[in-house]
């Protein structure tokens, strides 16, 4: 066993001097001691409690454009676009707190201040003119009813003023603590703003009106009535043009309106999901097309509304080679400006906000500059099969070319989700976050699991007929403690009214249909999930009789991997563990590992999101070996605080790995004797920061042919996955 200790200054064992040496004897006696007393109380010295220095090796990231101070954020809901090519955006959440943000010639300005935390949230809607930023926000309560923040059970809807460095700007008659926010509504948030001159309109959806209030003062002016109103836009007639949200009767439309409220007789009806609205510096209309279509569509609006081109490719991400990522290609459409040297500005949000994609445009159709920031609480892994230089998360695809600096090595190479011909993908349904890529047969395919291990999805690929878009093959999914249906809602259609089960894509259309289930029933609290090189499907239960094993019975004619409930094998859980969670095994060396809580080392309380306080490796599985060649114990929680916990282990070539949830560090371990080895933390190339690991599989692993080592990260905090070079 070996003791090290940590420098408080640099976090390195540091003994520079002559005057070191003293202290150096010290440790080493202690060392000395404690082993002896260790030993005698019965602790086995095969359990390795060291620690070593923190080391950085290489950071890097993938999926976002800056790694640092700046990122680009979550996803972005709405935009404004201000003459000088200023992009105003706005959106509900931002896990590091840049719900609204300021972007400017592919660039970060900054974010809009304090709409983050105190049960605060971003909203749809924003605009700005020379003077304020007005953005659209939440305001739930937090018991400070003294300090103006709503009662017990009250969510203020708002539009909150800004000036234009980002800092809330207060007005005589606003509420909140710091006097800038404007009450619409208690039941519905805003759904459109607009300004022109010193007056603002605010589309208030619930009462089904636009409400006008002075810039300045933010008082009420005027209101009209429309039926659900949603995003404005103002003409250079100072009219406006609204998005009149579909219902269960009404499709959705773009209608016209004078200043004062009344309806005009121009209007937009053949665009069947209109997502953003904008006017150009010459005039036009331009539509965000949500559809089918996925294009920016551009309206000449001097009499009656006629389109006259359109920017993208028609079909966006499906066209051409679907799935594939092109400057033309949008997906997902969430926003629209223009500024005044006529660029044209669009927002991709994916589908479900699964990430921004900003695009700025010249007059011709020419992209000029992107920001990415695609990702929120999920992780990567890469092929097995090309040396790790194609590299997956739920939905992305990357290539990668690691003679690159840190954060540009990958490259957005495709989107995977195809949720016009895949309307039941269960990643629009469910929230994936981990990804296991794996060859079955020579043939591609994603495993994806979610933070609460509910379910492995199964994704397969046919460039043929899909390109390189994932399409739904099959699904595990665990049995119900409630004795109700696995998943609950109405998707997926015809499962199981309890139990567990699982489903193959029999027919090769990608959509649940009746038949394609086989169900059963086992215990309902899951550990984990585990997919091993040959495609066969192991999980954990947290029970005694906790290891299930599916052995792969071939690839069906549509080339989806077959599992059944009567093929599938059950294992007792080693004696040392009591709460089994983590499973990883390698048929190629016979080797198991295992993760969880045990009898010396137990859970305090119950952390289901935890990886355990043990990992062990079993060698000679298969022949019935449970005699553990190492046991490493694990950080972890021995408090009920929380503040250690181990959230996610991964192996690979000759080490393992772990990472703590609140403090993100990757401990290394040697896989033939279990000795830690170094430390990671995030290195000056992400600022030396990262969020919480939130997600059962937050590190992957990945030994390269030339020796180096991969391991992925999640850090959601700022929108990218840390990617460690060893």
């Amino acid at each position: 066993m070996k003791l090290h200790f940590l420098h408080k200054k640099n976090h390195k064992i540091l003994f520079k001097n002559q005057k070191h040496k003293l202290l150096k004897y010290l440790l080493f006696l202690f060392a000395i001691s404690t082993s002896f007393w260790l030993t005698a109380i019965g602790l086995p010295m095969n359990w390795t409690m060291s620690e070593v220095p923190i080391t950085t090796d290489k950071t890097s990231w993938i999926g976002n454009s800056f790694g640092g101070k700046k990122w680009v954020q979550n996803y972005v809901e709405a935009m404004y676009v201000a003459p000088n090519g200023t992009v105003y955006t706005n959106s509900h959440w931002d896990e590091a707190g840049a719900e609204a943000a300021i972007y400017k010639d592919g660039d970060v300005l900054g974010v809009l201040s304090d709409t983050h935390g105190w049960s605060r949230g971003g909203g749809k809607a924003v605009t700005a003119n020379d003077k304020y930023i007005y953005i659209a926000i939440s305001q739930g309560s937090v018991g400070k009813i003294d300090k103006d923040y709503p009662p017990e059970g009250t969510t203020w809807y708002c539009v909150r003023r800004y000036d234009l460095a980002g800092k809330p700007a207060p007005f005589p008659s606003g509420r909140g603590w710091d006097q800038s926010m404007l009450i619409t509504s208690t039941k519905s948030e805003v759904t459109g703003l607009a300004t022109v001159g010193n007056e603002l309109y605010i589309s208030d959806a619930v009462t089904n009106k636009i409400r006008v209030y002075n810039t300045d003062t933010m008082q009420e002016i005027r209101s009209f009535s429309i039926s659900n109103p949603g995003a404005i836009a103002i003409d250079q007639q100072h009219t406006l043009w609204i998005i009149q949200g579909k219902n269960a009767k009404t499709p959705a439309k773009i209608l016209h309106y004078s200043a004062t409220g009344e309806q005009l007789p121009q209007q937009i009806t053949n665009v069947i999901a209109p997502g953003a609205i904008a006017i150009d510096h010459q005039g036009k209309l331009l539509i965000a097309d949500n559809g089918t279509r996925q294009q920016v569509l551009i309206y000449n609006i001097t009499n009656q509304p006629v389109q006259i081109k359109a920017l993208g490719n028609k079909g966006g991400i499906t066209s051409g080679v679907p799935g594939e990522i092109k400057n033309d290609k949008f997906y997902g459409l969430t926003g629209v400006g223009a500024d005044a040297q006529g660029n044209i500005y669009v927002n991709n949000n994916g589908f479900q906000n699964s990430g921004t994609d900003l695009r700025k445009f010249s007059p011709s159709g020419k992209q000029l500059w992107r920001l990415l920031g695609l990702f929120f609480v999920e992780n990567a892994d890469a092929d097995p099969s090309t040396d790790g230089l194609d590299v997956f998360t739920k939905q992305e695809h990357f290539t990668m070319n690691y003679q690159q600096p840190a954060g540009q090595q990958w490259s957005y190479k495709a989107y995977t989700l195809n949720g016009f011909k895949y309307p039941q993908d269960p990643r629009l349904h469910t929230s994936p976050d981990a990804t296991f890529v794996r060859r079955i047969k020579g043939k591609r395919f994603l495993f994806l699991t979610d933070m609460y291990n509910s379910f492995l999805q199964i994704y397969r690929f046919n460039p043929t007929t899909d390109g390189t878009v994932a399409i739904p093959s099959g699904m595990f999914v665990g049995t119900n403690g409630g004795g109700k249906q696995s998943v609950p809602g109405k998707w997926p259609p015809f499962q199981p009214t309890k139990g567990e089960w699982i489903w193959r894509d029999r027919n090769g259309n990608g959509a649940f249909d009746q038949g394609e289930y086989d169900n059963s029933e086992d215990y309902p609290y899951l550990g984990g999930w585990w997919v091993d090189s040959q495609g066969d499907v192991w999980k954990t239960l947290r029970t005694q009789d906790g290891i299930r094993h599916y052995p792969l019975q071939g690839l069906d004619k549509y080339g989806n991997p077959i599992y059944t409930s009567s093929s599938r094998k059950r294992d007792k859980t080693p004696s040392i563990f009591t709460d089994l969670r983590r499973i990883e095994y390698f048929p190629e060396t016979d080797t198991m590992y295992l993760s969880g809580f045990t009898a010396e080392h137990p859970s305090i309380g119950d952390d289901a999101k935890a990886a355990g306080s043990e990992v062990a490796r079993f060698d000679n599985w298969s022949k019935g070996d449970r005699t553990p060649r190492w046991r490493i114990i694990l950080p972890h929680d021995t408090t009920g605080k929380r503040e250690i916990v181990t959230a996610s282990i991964s192996v690979a070539g000759d080490y393992v790995f772990s990472v703590t949830s609140k403090t993100a560090t990757v401990n290394v371990y040697d896989a033939k004797t279990g000795t830690m080895i170094k430390t990671l933390k995030p290195g000056i190339e992400v600022n030396q920061e990262s969020g919480w690991i939130d997600i059962p599989y937050g590190i992957r692993a990945f030994r390269r042919s030339n020796g180096e080592y991969l391991v992925f990260v999640e850090e959601n905090w700022k929108g990218k996955v840390i990617m460690y070079r060893l």
